[in-house]
């Protein structure tokens, strides 16, 4: 059985969570609300100022550990928030924000526009800078892999868009011939 998931997840001042049945567990707070399944072969139950996740002991249930570590997250998300700042390098690559769209230059023919989902903030810091917020830390993640996508960075020279810290192995470039 998972050491983490017998942890109970502390429930801070200001948030409320709601288990809907067996099926739906409703986290509301100051940053927003958050939905998320009850895991098949788990049970959630929410005793004053914590929510504690249980399985049946007979069956050993990989689900158990990812519950309880989703519902910490929601707790977090609702509390503070996520964020994940990403890099832009190269000559000429840069973003900027039109109303609610981020625009890339990533040296294509064309600009690149991205709409974020409902519930994630974009917010351009410099001009070579992004930042990625929101409280649903998956979406959160999964926006900022989108972004990333657009011009991953290349093993040569580097360019593109990275993650804050991340580092990319370079390779050497074309030898000079010898014919």
């Amino acid at each position: 059985m998972s050491r983490v998931g017998k942890l109970p997840v502390p429930i801070p001042n200001g948030v409320t969570v709601i288990v809907e049945g067996d099926s739906l567990i409703r986290v509301k707070g100051p940053n927003g609300e958050l939905t998320h399944p009850v895991l098949v072969g788990t049970h959630v139950v929410v005793d004053g100022a914590e929510a504690r996740v249980s399985s049946e002991r007979v069956v050993r249930n990989p689900a158990f550990g990812t519950m309880r570590a989703k519902l910490n997250n929601m707790v977090l998300g609702v509390t503070t928030g996520f964020s994940k700042n990403l890099e832009i390098q190269g000559t000429g690559y840069r973003a900027a924000m039109d109303a609610n769209t981020l625009v890339l230059q990533l040296g294509y023919s064309h600009s690149i526009r991205y709409e974020a989902p409902q519930g994630i903030t974009v917010k351009v810091e410099a001009p070579t800078r992004i930042k990625v917020s929101g409280a649903d830390k998956a979406q959160v993640g999964q926006v900022a892999a989108n972004i990333r996508g657009f011009r991953p960075p290349e093993p040569y020279k580097g360019k593109g868009v990275r993650y804050e810290g991340e580092y990319v192995r370079r390779k050497a470039g074309k030898a000079a011939g010898s014919a």
